[in-house]
C-alpha cells in the first residue's frame, strides 16, 4: 500500500459513509471505493480487516435490528460475528477506511482524519 493510497469500504445510502468519502477527497485523496453491498467482502477479508481495526466486534453494525434476530450478543465468539458478517454485508459498521496509518471503522466521520496524511 502506498503512502497515499485509501481504501473505504463505502453504502452510498449512509450519510457517514458520504461524509467520510468527502473528507478524503477534500484532502486531495481519490480513494479505491468499495460499495460492500453490491461487491461484499470476503469472510478471509473480513478476518484480516478485523485484525486492523481491534475486533469483529467493532466491524458489527450493533444498531440493526439483524443484530438481534440473529442472536449476536455480547457472548458471540468473532468467528460468528465474521460468519454474519460475510452472510449479511448489511452488518458491516460503515464505513470502514484502510491507509497506509492503520484501519478504523469511521464513525465519527472525522475519524478518518487520523488515517489520512
Amino acid at each position: 500500500m502506498s503512502e497515499h493510497s485509501v481504501t473505504i469500504y463505502y453504502n452510498p445510502a449512509c450519510g457517514t459513509s458520504r461524509s467520510t468519502l468527502a473528507i478524503i477527497r477534500d484532502a486531495g485523496i481519490e480513494p479505491v471505493v468499495i460499495e460492500y453491498l453490491k461487491t461484499p467482502p470476503s469472510r478471509d477479508t473480513l478476518a484480516v480487516l478485523a485484525k486492523q481495526v481491534g475486533g469483529a466486534r467493532t466491524l458489527l453494525r450493533e444498531k440493526d435490528r439483524l443484530v438481534t434476530t440473529l442472536g449476536l450478543g455480547p457472548d458471540i465468539p468473532d468467528d460468528a460475528i465474521l460468519d454474519a458478517i460475510a452472510a449479511h454485508p448489511i452488518l458491516l459498521n460503515r464505513p470502514v477506511v484502510i491507509t497506509h496509518k492503520g484501519a478504523k471503522t469511521c464513525r465519527p466521520a472525522e475519524t478518518v482524519l487520523e488515517l489520512l496524511p
